[in-house]
C-alpha cells in the first residue's frame, strides 16, 4: 500500500487516523514482548524466548488481518507497525551479539549492518521529506521477504539454543542468505529513493 506523506498532511491529520484500535494494540504487543524476550535470553530461558518471539511474530500477522477485516487501517498503525518490527528485531539481534549463548553467537558486524540499514532507510525518508515536503512510502516485496527471513532465522536460532542443536553449516548458510537479502533490500530502497528525488 502506497502512502503519501507531507508536512501539511501530518499537521492536518484527522483524529480517526490517530486512534488506537484493536489492531494497534496487537502491534504494541510486540514492543511489550521485546524486553521480556531479552530477559529470557539473558537468563538462559531459551524455550520462553522461543515461544514469546513466536507469539510476537504471529501478532504481526494478526494486526494486519484485523486492520483489514475491521477497517481499522490508520496512519498511526501504519507508522507503529514497522517501528515495532524494528524495535523487536534489533533488540534481539543486539542481545544475540553480546549474550553468552550456548552455541553460536551473532557476529557484531552483522548486527551493525542491520542497524545501518534501518538508520539509512529512516534517515533517507526523513531527508527526502525535508527536501521535497512530501514522500511516498511504499513497502517493497523484497523488503517484506527480508523481514520474513529475519523472523524465521531468529525462530530457528532460538529452537537450536533450546534443543541444543549445533547445525553449523545451516547456520552459516542462513546467515549468508540473510546478509545477501539485507544488502539487496537496502540497495533497492536506495535506488527507489534516488528515483523519487
Amino acid at each position: 500500500m502506497r502512502t503519501k506523506l507531507s508536512f501539511r498532511f501530518l499537521k492536518n491529520l484527522p483524529a480517526r487516523e490517530k486512534r488506537v484500535t484493536l489492531s494497534t494494540l496487537f502491534t504494541l504487543l510486540r514492543v511489550f514482548f521485546a524486553p521480556i524476550i531479552i530477559y529470557a535470553m539473558v537468563a538462559d530461558y531459551w524455550g520462553v524466548a522461543f515461544f514469546l518471539f513466536l507469539a510476537a511474530a504471529l501478532s504481526d500477522t494478526v494486526d494486519g488481518t484485523l486492520a483489514r477485516l475491521r477497517d481499522e487501517q490508520t496512519f498511526l498503525g501504519a507508522c507503529l507497525d514497522p517501528l515495532a518490527d524494528k524495535i523487536l528485531l534489533l533488540s534481539i539481534f543486539f542481545t544475540l551479539a553480546f549474550v553468552d549463548t550456548p552455541l553460536f553467537a551473532i557476529p557484531l558486524w552483522f548486527v551493525l549492518l542491520v542497524l545501518a540499514k534501518e538508520v539509512l532507510q529512516i534517515g533517507g525518508a526523513v531527508l527526502l521529506l525535508a527536501i521535497r515536503g512530501h514522500i511516498e512510502v511504499r513497502p517493497t516485496l523484497l523488503g517484506k521477504i527480508t523481514m520474513v527471513v529475519q523472523v524465521a532465522f531468529i525462530i530457528w536460532l532460538f529452537a537450536c539454543y533450546f534443543f541444543r542443536w549445533v547445525p553449523i553449516k545451516t547456520y552459516y548458510t542462513m546467515l549468508g542468505v540473510l546478509l545477501f537479502m539485507i544488502i539487496a533490500s537496502l540497495l533497492q530502497y536506495a535506488r527507489n529513493a534516488l528515483r523519487s528525488s
